[in-house]
């Protein structure tokens, strides 16, 4: 016979069967170490194969050997007290990122054909850590071009600031950029569904973001209805950051504040969107 409490009721509750809420705490450093072991995850396999990260290396050093000294000798683009060499390399390393990250989200398309995506959407780890994570990924996979290009900018004589703090100013830039346009391609990965298109739109993609920022030349000079793009442009953001924290003689023309602030909260719109939508892929 079941034993009863005060008023009758069994002292096997329902109420004492429920799980207890879980520490905010415990909910956080649980999300952040899901996110950091799926970006781990990722981050391996470039030190397995490092091939990719070679052959990105060889855009950045034609960008700079070749158009920016090319350019800087001919004085083309008004780029003021600045050297043209001094004001496109940080418009390079903006780019080069952006390259690795816009075509990072194939990886997904594979993953799905290979059955990996669906072991992930089991698995008791939340999409928004599984998205952070393959974003993150991304992030790092742009942070040994920006080793690269230092060791060029050494080699062509440009005015680095080598303060510490403006150094990790330089790798929280190229992080944050590479990790929001890392969410963007994953997000076209998951509404094509296939590598064919996939290229396709990581093509589109990429020209109208670096032609329509201030990577290569100063956005004073394009006509007007470019200015409006490239002033909504994200990319933009990224290299003024990079241009102000990179150069001895740099400076942010929008300020350090308005970048960061503008490429945390097209990260964070991102990663959420991108979140939202991780189950697409095997539909």
């Amino acid at each position: 016979m079941t034993s009863s409490g005060q008023g009758g009721r069994p002292s096997g509750s329902v109420e004492s069967a429920l799980p207890r809420p879980r520490n905010p705490l415990s909910v956080v450093v649980g999300f952040v170490d899901k996110t950091l072991a799926m970006s781990e995850f990722e981050v391996r396999k470039i030190r397995h194969d490092p091939t990719e990260l070679i052959m990105r290396a060889v855009q950045p050093v034609i960008w700079l050997l070749v158009f920016g000294e090319v350019f800087t000798h001919i004085r083309a683009i008004p780029t003021g007290d600045l050297r043209y060499i001094d004001f496109l390399t940080p418009g390079v390393l903006a780019q080069s990122t952006l390259f690795i990250a816009i075509f990072s989200g194939i990886a997904l398309i594979w993953e799905r054909d290979l059955g990996i995506v669906h072991k992930f959407l089991v698995s008791p780890t939340s999409r928004g850590a599984l998205a952070l994570g393959k974003a993150l990924s991304g992030g790092v996979r742009g942070l040994p071009q920006a080793v690269l290009i230092f060791v060029l900018a050494v080699i062509l004589k440009v005015q680095i600031n080598w303060n510490p703090l403006y150094l990790l100013g330089v790798l929280a830039a190229v992080l944050l950029g590479a990790t929001a346009f890392t969410s963007l391609s994953m997000i076209v990965a998951f509404l094509v569904k296939t590598r064919e298109r996939f290229m396709g739109i990581g093509q589109v993609l990429t020209m109208p973001l670096f032609f329509a920022s201030s990577a290569i030349y100063p956005i004073s000079v394009m006509p007007r209805w470019l200015q409006v793009i490239a002033h909504i442009n994200p990319l933009t953001y990224q290299v003024d950051a990079l241009r102000g924290l990179m150069l001895a003689h740099g400076v942010s023309e929008y300020g350090l504040g308005l970048d960061f602030g503008v490429l945390l909260l097209t990260t964070a719109a991102l990663v959420t969107i991108s979140a939202r939508l991780y189950p697409n892929i095997v539909r």
